[in-house]
């Protein structure tokens, strides 16, 4: 396990680095139990009115107006080749901080069935992605956590949320009906 890429190192009063544990936020999609960074989570809001945005892929929702922001939300249950999310109670929407290859921080919105909690896990409770089984591809998961008897999957936005990827998705949407 590279535990650089899931942890941050520092250092330690003997010169050695530390590796620290991490906190991530978890949520529910369906019955699965994933979680994101809680660096790259601004804030956790009501689902609210979104507007849909001709062609786009059916994973985006639609906009959201967030204190003057166009925001788009993303539907992980689709973009992760499920059927569209169903809205219930506790559905909300997680705000969280995309990136672009040209290195510009952009506002995402996730829509998650239910958010559960704030999490800390150790860099050894934290495994590498696996090769087979898992729901989502490999290169969105950042790794697999243990939660006592129950496992977390770690996501990596940067990939499972890449906007120049979701882009050229929405792209050869448009072509296709052209």
């Amino acid at each position: 396990m590279a535990t650089s890429a899931l942890t941050d190192a520092v250092p330690a009063a003997d010169g050695v680095a530390a590796v620290r544990p991490g906190h991530f936020l978890t949520f529910t999609l369906g019955a699965d139990l994933f979680a994101l960074d809680i660096r790259s989570v601004r804030e956790i809001i009501q689902v609210c009115a979104m507007t849909p945005v001709p062609l786009m892929p059916g994973f985006v929702r639609g906009v959201i107006n967030l204190r003057g922001a166009v925001v788009p939300v993303i539907d992980p249950h689709a973009r992760f080749g499920r059927p569209r999310a169903e809205l219930g109670k506790k559905s909300c929407i997680v705000i969280f901080e995309g990136l672009q290859r040209a290195g510009e921080k952009v506002d995402l919105g996730l829509l998650v069935d239910a958010v559960s909690a704030v999490v800390e896990i150790a860099p050894a409770s934290i495994e590498e992605a696996p090769n087979f089984g898992a729901t989502v591809r490999r290169d969105y998961i950042r790794g697999v956590g243990k939660l006592g008897k129950r496992f977390v999957v770690i996501l990596e936005p940067a990939k499972a949320f890449d906007i120049d990827d979701m882009a050229h998705l929405c792209e050869a949407a448009q072509l296709e009906i052209a």
